[in-house]
């Protein structure tokens, strides 16, 4: 079936299409490939470096672009050196014969000193010698030399030495296989000189009447201003107009003009190419008519064609060159492509960590029943094959007990075992026992001596499971938290642009103008908004009406985090906002040391723990004074370090018990009383080691709240019990330390007297019922004050912003 004409045109415009981009590669790779891996840019570079002269008679462009080749490309020095020669012939017989000594000169004394180190250091002082020498070779032959003449001299060789530094930086640019992710403004300046520097040997060479040097001048200045803004453009007109009046002083003026325009042309750069453009004409209209109006048409055409070659100019290779700008917008991309790709990598090997530690978990943790069973069945073979060879092996009766009747033998010596092990006698079993053996004492003898080993034996493997099961939970915890974190590092900031809109025309209906608003997150309860607003005169527009009004947008209640304010009217102030606990907590401390002592055995802490929890904590060292304070202090500052980076509290608690169990020999023990207030939901949490009961008063109602946990550092292992309970707004939580619980001596039952006192309390400040507590358990002891005391005291309350939402917004539509 043949196509129809539509299409059968379409596929050959679509063919044709892709032979001119295979064409137009190919073309590229071709260019590259000449200009670049055979080196014919740096001959065409030192072809015109060759014929570069400034001040009439000074050259020091070609033996610092050799010194430059001969330290970073020496494969490409003697080409180049043929280049170079032909380059100054074209100019004059003097340039020639001046490029062709300072050349060999310089490769002289390269070649003599080439064994020695630091060469970055002689190969300037080379070319300062080269070029003076030379220069004296040349002047000998017009007779003497004239005050004037050494100064050009002096002068070039100094231009010389300082090339070498500067094209040792610019260079290496020049190959595209370079490395590098930006550059310094030291390198683009040294760039500038060098494209200034070639360009001076298009001295003389014009097109219909204007200069090339002109030309690409302004081109380059365009391109640069377009690039990197008025502060790269005035920059490179500045430094090419100088060395570009250097070389010709009637156009000094050019130099104001290339300024101006780099200046005008990247303030304009937001009207892209063409206002860029504008800002090129403008300089050269106003610079021109003041300068000198006769030159006003020859600058206006050499501008023309620098602005046709800048529009036709693709955006590949401005996009290419943006990213080596600090500044630009590529720049900024391709760091923060940079910054991804560390921060994916990082992610990953904080996660590879956690797989480590959580494979070790694994590892350590408690092996399933079937094996515990299996081992405790080996254990009591062991242990009857012990008795047995030192009791029935001599035993005529041995083949009648082990052989024909086995399981009953067993299973009476292995009841005997675990009678002696619990430490109780079963009578009926004894007898039972002494009726079936013929030799029931010496047996019975026997178990009693091994059993000791057995017990201590099978409590050493005990201690082992539960130190495997500890660190096991251990290695969960760090494992959990490193997991965590690897979440968070992949937490890319997410676009809103929906809630972005809202917030911008609802704060501008209010007369709010933003300058920058960024959305970090959006989860319930983990709002995170970041602003940056010009006030001319704050008076709380925060608080007042943005974070009432982002409430209202986001159905969640906004504060404000964090403000800094700008001292002078109309300053940028940045605002922070974030979501609001649905619960605060308000405490109250009171303390006593025994006896009236400055230093307490108590400590107490409380603890912000982030993501809305709230954390409050007391713990008694044994005994009093300075060591039970230094004791208890260490043990909330390691509660204190080890749940800010997300252990889960069980694990914090056991980590803190081995490491005082562990770290001295001393009986140094602390006891720990900690509640842990979840804000979203007044939800508490419990853990207490070796501590007195807790109240909570809710009205007049009180819930005693206790636990049955041995101190910490007495013994490695323990099971921690945990205990919940849901509070309510206005609820107030009372912890204390045994000196307050335990001090009323004379009172029978304590827990009512406690529960009456603070039931007879009319506040509900925080602070005045520690210091009532405190004083009701004083007096009852006359004034002495026998133990260490501490009261903490929280009121939970539901959250009430001070500014109601705001409803501007209101749903309509943008």
């Amino acid at each position: 079936m043949i196509e129809s004409t539509p299409r059968l045109q379409t596929k050959v415009l679509n063919k044709s299409k892709m032979n001119m981009v295979n064409v137009r590669n190919y073309l590229m790779v071709k260019i590259k490939s000449l200009l670049f891996d055979r080196g014919w840019l740096f001959y065409f570079v030192g072809f015109l470096l060759g014929r570069a002269v400034i001040l009439s008679v000074v050259s020091p462009f070609t033996v610092a672009f050799l010194a430059t080749l001969w330290f970073i490309q020496r494969e490409r020095v003697f080409t180049t050196m043929i280049v170079m020669l032909i380059g100054g012939f074209t100019v004059s017989a003097t340039q020639g014969v001046h490029v062709t000594l300072t050349m060999f000169i310089f490769i002289l004394l390269a070649g003599l000193f080439k064994k020695v180190d630091n060469k970055q250091v002689l190969i300037p002082l080379f070319v300062f010698i080269a070029t003076g020498a030379s220069r004296l070779f040349l002047y000998s032959f017009t007779g003497k030399l004239t005050y004037y003449d050494w100064m050009l001299l002096i002068v070039e060789g100094v231009l010389g030495t300082i090339l070498v530094l500067i094209f040792m930086q610019s260079v290496p640019l020049l190959s595209p296989k370079r490395y590098k992710p930006a550059l310094k403004n030291e390198e683009i300046v040294c760039m500038i000189i060098l494209l200034a520097s070639i360009l001076t040997g298009t001295i003389g060479w014009e097109f219909y009447g204007a200069s090339l040097e002109q030309v690409f001048s302004r081109y380059f200045v365009m391109l640069l201003a377009f690039v990197g803004g008025a502060a790269i453009g005035s920059t490179v007109g500045v430094v090419a107009g100088l060395i570009l009046s250097l070389a010709n002083v009637a156009n000094l003026y050019q130099m104001g003009l290339l300024a101006f325009s780099g200046l005008l042309g990247g303030l304009l750069k937001e009207g892209k190419k063409i206002g860029v453009a504008v800002g090129l004409l403008v300089g050269t209209f106003l610079v021109g008519i003041y300068s000198n109006g006769e030159q006003l048409l020859p600058s206006f055409i050499e501008s023309s064609i620098a602005i046709v070659l800048f529009l036709i100019t693709p955006v590949s290779w401005i996009k290419k060159l943006s990213r080596f700008i600090p500044g630009t917008e590529e720049y900024s991309n391709e760091q923060e492509q940079y910054l991804q790709k560390v921060r994916d990598v990082t992610a990953k090997r904080v996660e590879e960590f956690s797989n480590v530690f959580e494979a070790l978990s694994k590892s350590f943790a408690m092996e399933d029943d079937d094996k515990e069973d299996m081992d405790a069945k080996r254990e009591t073979d062991y242990f009857l094959s012990r008795v047995t060879e030192k009791t029935c092996q001599t035993c005529f009766m041995k083949e009648r007990c082990w052989q024909k009747q086995f399981e009953t033998t067993y299973s009476l010596m292995e009841s005997i075992k675990d009678d002696l092990l619990d430490g109780t006698a079963n009578q009926k079993r004894m007898r039972e026992f002494k009726s079936f053996c013929v030799k029931p004492s010496r047996v019975i003898e026997k178990m009693e001596e091994e059993i000791s080993y057995f017990d201590a034996n099978r409590k050493l493997k005990q201690q082992v499971i539960e130190s495997k099961r500890f660190v096991a939970e251990q290695l969960q915890g760090v494992s959990e938290v490193m997991d965590d974190f690897a979440n968070e590092i992949m937490k890319e900031r997410e676009h809103h642009e929906k809630q972005e809109l809202q917030i911008v025309h609802a704060l501008k209906h209010m007369g709010i103008e933003i300058e920058k608003l960024d959305i970090f997150r959006l989860e319930k309860g983990n709002v995170d908004i970041e602003m940056t607003i010009s006030f001319y005169n704050y008076h709380g527009e925060g608080a007042k009406l943005i974070a009432p009004t982002l409430s209202d947008i986001l159905n969640e209640m906004i504060v404000v985090k964090y403000e800094e304010i700008s001292p002078f009217p109309n300053g940028y102030s940045f605002l922070k906002f974030g979501s609001a606990r649905e619960f605060v907590v308000e405490t109250g401390m009171a303390s006593a040391a025994r006896g009236g002592g400055i230093v307490s055995g108590d400590s107490y802490t409380t603890i912000e723990l982030g993501a809305g929890k709230y954390a409050m904590a007391i713990s008694d060292g044994m005994g009093n004074g300075a060591r039970a304070h230094e004791e208890s202090g260490e043990t909330l500052r390691l509660l204190q370090q080890i749940l800010q980076i997300g252990i889960p509290e069980k694990v914090a608690i056991k980590t803190i018990n081995s490491i005082l169990a562990l770290r001295t020999t001393d009986e140094m023990f602390a006891t720990l009383d900690l509640a842990i207030i979840n804000l979203h939901n007044a939800f508490v949490r419990f853990l207490k080691i070796g501590s007195t009961p807790s109240f909570i008063k809710r009205g007049n109602q009180l819930i005693k709240i206790e636990a049955g946990n041995l101190p910490m550092g007495i013994i490695q292992e323990f099971d921690v019990d945990i205990v919940g309970e849901q509070l309510a707004s206005g609820d107030i939580l009372i912890m204390m330390s045994d000196g307050i619980f335990d001090g009323p001596k004379h009172i029978e039952n304590k827990d009512q007297w406690l529960k009456r006192k603070i039931a007879e309390m009319e506040t509900n400040d925080p602070q005045e019922i520690a210091d009532l507590l405190l004083e009701e358990v004083v007096r009852t002891q006359a004034g002495k004050i026998e133990d260490d005391m501490t009261v903490l005291v929280a009121k939970v309350e539901k959250h009430i912003p001070k500014w109601s939402p705001v409803s501007m917004y209101q749903g309509k539509a943008l």
